[in-house]
């Protein structure tokens, strides 16, 4: 049975391990020439994904690629000193499992325990899939050739060209949660190590990082407005004359971070956006991670849960023998409370990340105070009293799939020279 995968960033290729490890012929294709390694931000793994993860026996390069970001030192527009923040007491209250990566760091590896059984394709999209009579699906590229597969999974991300062929304008599924979001790699002039250092005022807030084993920085820059901003989101200029406009005045390095922007190796711009879609599937098409459910970009753990859904859209074609038609609604039930839950938590966060009054920075700053001077343990101990809250990643149970046979799928494997 041949699935074809669009996108080979974190879902496609996670989707793409357990397909083939039950015995699917996945092929992965890629609009970009190749894998992303010159940009990338944070993204945090929690415990379902990292279960995942070892899984798939990449825990020990995940652990090797951690961020190692453990402390946040914050300035405040108006404020003489700045406040600290222990972030390892922050993430043992979201989770007893944890760990921050880059991106690109995690989709390399990834890529890396599935090259020698996915066909990967980059440097082409596709163009047009309608379902053939004879039960599967043409998929024709922009690069003019074309191939038949069974089933087609779109794991391209927010922007996704494969829910707008099958599903429709994006604009018909998403809904702003009032914020902006951009990263930026810059040099490392601070020389941090283990530590993120920025600048809050209401409305607004912008930041600097490094990663262990990262050379250079990541500059991020978080805002408010009271209306979406107009924009296409392949419009880098527009982009960073709104992120210009925006940090105008503002002090600390924020004046050097942009002066940067037009230098940038890489840069990123987006909405705060959540997809809201009543199905994830059509016919013999389903979606993945952001592209079907993004909760939010920053404030939803996105990240985790695309790993969560691909495992789970994997085990549950397994389960039914590769029949799409009882595995893509059996894959939407299990994965839905997750996703609604994640939804929720992204409204919250997206309000709680970018004070937007006086009051809510100075709440912010007697929070960070109060968590500095609890136990760890008695903030653990508080988390848990709700899974609805902090804690709902790790809340959720993973469903064995291990029982389930690729012997009869791997007899009819094929892939293209």
């Amino acid at each position: 049975m041949r699935i074809l995968i669009s996108g080979a960033s974190i879902a496609g290729p996670a989707l793409a391990y357990w397909l083939t490890r039950y015995g699917f012929s996945v092929t992965v294709v890629e609009r970009a020439p190749g894998l992303r390694k010159t940009g990338g931000h944070a993204v945090d793994l929690f415990r379902p994904a990292m279960d995942i993860v070892e899984q798939m026996g990449v825990l020990e390069p995940v652990r090797a690629k951690k961020t190692g970001t453990e402390w946040l030192t914050m300035h405040r527009e108006g404020a003489r000193k700045p406040i600290e923040l222990e972030l390892r007491r922050v993430m043992a209250a979201v989770s007893d499992r944890h760990v921050e990566i880059m991106r690109d760091d995690l989709s390399e590896i990834f890529h890396d325990v599935t090259r020698d059984d996915v066909e990967y394709v980059f440097g082409d999209s596709i163009a047009a899939m309608p379902e053939k009579g004879s039960g599967a699906v043409e998929v024709r590229f922009d690069s003019g050739r074309t191939e038949t597969y069974d089933l087609v999974v779109g794991a391209d991300g927010l922007h996704s060209n494969v829910r707008r062929l099958v599903f429709g304008p994006e604009s018909r599924f998403t809904t702003w949660i009032g914020a902006y979001l951009a990263v930026v790699t810059v040099p490392n002039h601070l020389g941090l190590d283990g530590r993120m250092e920025g600048i809050a005022g209401v409305g607004r807030m912008a930041a600097m990082y490094g990663a262990a084993d990262m050379e250079d920085a990541r500059a991020g820059f978080f805002f408010r407005t009271l209306e979406p901003l107009v924009y296409h989101h392949r419009d880098v200029a527009r982009q960073k004359e709104l992120l210009r406009a925006r940090f105008e005045g503002v002090g600390w390095q924020v004046p050097r971070l942009l002066a940067e922007l037009d230098q940038a190796s890489a840069f990123y711009f987006d909405s705060i956006t959540q997809l809201r879609l009543d199905t994830w599937s059509r016919g013999r098409v389903t979606l993945v991670g952001d592209a079907g459910y993004c909760p939010g970009p920053a404030v939803g753990g996105s990240t985790s849960l695309a790993v969560v859904g691909a495992y789970i859209l994997a085990g549950e074609l397994a389960a039914h023998g590769g029949d799409h038609a009882r595995a893509f609604p059996a894959y939407e039930a299990e994965i839905g409370d997750y996703v609604r839950r994640s939804r929720t938590f992204a409204l919250g966060a997206a309000k709680r990340i970018v004070p937007g009054t006086r009051f809510d920075l100075w709440a912010l700053e007697q929070g960070v105070r109060l968590i500095n001077h609890l136990p760890v343990t008695l903030t653990r101990a508080a988390s848990k009293i709700s899974s609805k809250g902090v804690r709902l990643h790790d809340s959720i149970a993973l469903k064995d799939y291990s029982a389930f046979s690729a012997a009869g799928a791997r007899s009819g494997r094929t892939s293209r020279p």
